[in-house]
């Protein structure tokens, strides 16, 4: 157990951090799971406008290092080129 204050200070802090944090990856994944459904269910219409509503979402992620920038430039790409397959089949 923390036996100083500034221990027990960041003990608090990293408690918040973490709840903040684990709120807005959750965000992120119900925003990416929303465009996961439309590509299921083949609306390329719904899941274009679903992925421009999660991409300033996935941003905010980086912007904030809840996730690192490669890994949303990763996930944008892959749900887009998913989508873009919708046309063709």
């Amino acid at each position: 157990m923390a036996n100083t204050a500034s221990a027990r200070k960041r003990i608090r802090q990293n408690e918040r951090r973490n709840a903040r944090n684990t709120a807005r990856l959750s965000r992120v994944r119900t925003f990416v799971k929303k465009v996961e459904v439309a590509i299921a269910t083949g609306k390329k219409d719904d899941a274009a406008v679903a992925l421009r509503a999660a991409q300033p979402e996935l941003q905010r992620a980086v912007g904030k290092g809840v996730l690192h920038a490669n890994t949303v430039a990763r996930r944008i790409s892959r749900l887009s080129a998913r989508i873009k397959s919708l046309a063709a089949a």
